[in-house]
């Protein structure tokens, strides 16, 4: 039996203590993140949410097995966000533009109410008409069929769900977008986790009810927090435990009503996803001191755009080679302009194996930073760097490139706290 074949299946239940204790521990989370986002000023905030919507639409998609060019992701939520877009220029697609919308009006318009005409305008931004052809499914509008979640081959099938009959969905939209909008239960990572849960056991539409239902906990996220912000990607955390995200979705639609297991998964993976902001708003403020220290130094504009990519967190060694294929230019070019910024101290080689060389960015000034016990740390599968400034205490995880470099003998410690705690001196 699934879980809206059962009368009155909406009347949900959970473990009230159980659920607290999760929700005090995402508000501690959300408290520490915002406090930390203090320390920097609003073009910078304005670029740490580019980077988490970023993040956020990527993985959304790629949890439905949708790759999207990530350069292109970005470039299309800076130029809504008025940021401006370091990198090479990207021809964004229809696709992008579409779930770029959707997650933007999601996360910017959340004090409207929501309406059907507002999933029905999302649906049809996911599915952009010059595609449809390829799509075979109605777009804009609810589902007209049943619908089962299946896998396993032809004759060996097995349904992991099979969602109300089309001719209740209406009914059930009509119940859901009341609740939604109700504010006898105000928005909350609660609510968020409850709305996702319910959204996708209607499953309204024919096909984009995950990426909606992650949409709609996006928005009351955002209305929690009161600000169009957005500073970490859930979507990123589910996919990383995508498995045990379906796997806790099937449990739950072949359940009783208790769905106490999937408020305490949503929001353990929510407090992850807080918790992993640390390394998007790390990434904005290095990239930030990079250019200020660097400030009165000139660079071509092909060289600032591909030394962007990099800091953005470019997934490969700043080589020759690679320099060359972003910047599509000739190899003796690309070694022209690696050999300029390396004169100005904006880059430092480092010797690889067989002779192969590949640079870092310098981060380090002449005058040094008063740091005090600078020092590796490890929690669980995660590696930090850690210091002591005036009198309190800072740590950052390292992204697996630095550990890697680190590991390496390429970078050092005092160059990583240049890298991770500089724009403390700045601010």
């Amino acid at each position: 039996m699934f879980i809206h074949e059962i009368d009155h299946w909406t009347d949900f239940v959970w473990d009230k203590e159980k659920v607290t204790e999760k929700l005090m521990q995402v508000s501690e989370a959300l408290g520490y993140m915002h406090g930390r986002l203090s320390l920097i000023g609003f073009d910078e905030q304005l670029k740490a949410t580019t980077e988490s919507i970023t993040e956020e639409v990527v993985s959304t998609s790629q949890i439905e097995g949708i790759s999207l060019n990530t350069r292109s992701v970005r470039s299309s939520v800076a130029r809504r966000l008025g940021v401006p877009a370091d990198g090479v220029s990207e021809n964004i697609s229809h696709d992008v533009e579409g779930i770029v919308s959707v997650e933007l009006d999601a996360t910017h318009n959340f004090k409207q109410p929501l309406a059907e005409e507002t999933l029905f305008d999302w649906h049809n931004e996911l599915f952009p008409i010059e595609h449809r052809k390829h799509y075979q499914i109605d777009v804009g509008q609810y589902r007209t069929h049943a619908m089962q979640v299946i896998s396993g081959n032809m004759g060996s099938e097995r349904v992991h769900y099979e969602a109300p009959a089309a001719s209740r969905v209406p009914e059930e939209m009509t119940q859901f977008i009341a609740w939604y909008n109700n504010d006898c239960l105000a928005a909350s990572p609660l609510k968020a986790a409850i709305a996702h849960f319910w959204f996708v056991c209607i499953h309204p539409f024919d096909d984009g009810n995950g990426r909606l239902a992650r949409a709609l906990s996006d928005r009351l996220l955002a209305q929690y927090e009161n600000s169009p912000l957005r500073y970490y990607s859930m979507s990123s955390q589910i996919l990383a435990d995508r498995d045990n995200y379906y796997r806790e979705l099937e449990r739950t639609q072949r359940g009783t009503g208790d769905i106490t297991d999937w408020i305490v998964w949503f929001l353990s993976t929510l407090l992850a996803a807080i918790q992993t902001s640390d390394s998007i708003i790390g990434k904005v403020l290095q990239k930030s001191y990079f250019w200020k220290i660097h400030a009165g130094k000139s660079y071509t504009e092909r060289q600032k755009q591909i030394m962007s990519i990099y800091l953005d967190g470019y997934d490969g060694k700043l080589t020759a080679k690679n320099w060359a294929k972003l910047a599509d230019v000739s190899l003796d070019t690309a070694n022209r302009d690696i050999s300029d910024l390396v004169r100005k101290g904006m880059l430092r080689p480092v010797q690889g194996a067989v002779r192969n060389v590949s640079y870092i960015p310098v981060f380090e000034q002449d005058d040094g930073l008063p740091f005090v016990n600078v020092r590796i740390e490890t929690e669980g599968k995660h590696t930090f760097v850690a210091m002591s400034y005036k009198g309190s205490e800072y740590r950052e995880r390292l992204s697996e490139g630095d550990l890697q470099s680190l590991h390496q003998n390429e970078r050092t410690l005092n160059d990583l706290a240049y890298k991770y705690f500089a724009y403390l001196v700045l601010l």
